[in-house]
């Protein structure tokens, strides 16, 4: 599968700032802050991480459809890429 290279970067900008937020909840636990805050930043990691696999599937879905003879000889059939939305559904 091909990825543009606008949607890697998008990727590992998006992959740097859910780094960052691990970061930060790593030193929220040393500060000993309250869980609650500690558990809506989790949240927000989670939920960032969970885009990041959302904008890599739908560029890999996009590149089956237009491209549908190199991706099924490369191995990313339709329906394997339906899967791949689906462990992150």
């Amino acid at each position: 599968m091909e990825l543009p290279e606008t949607t890697v970067d998008d990727l590992t900008r998006r992959l740097r700032k859910v780094a960052g937020q691990v970061r930060g909840i790593e030193q929220m636990l040393a500060d000993k802050r309250d869980c609650r805050d500690i558990v809506t930043q989790l949240s927000a990691a989670n939920k960032a991480l969970e885009q990041v696999g959302f904008v890599l599937v739908s560029a890999g879905l996009r590149w089956c459809l237009e491209h549908p003879e190199e991706s099924a000889a490369a191995g990313y059939e339709l329906g394997d890429v339906q899967r791949m939305f689906l462990k992150l559904a």
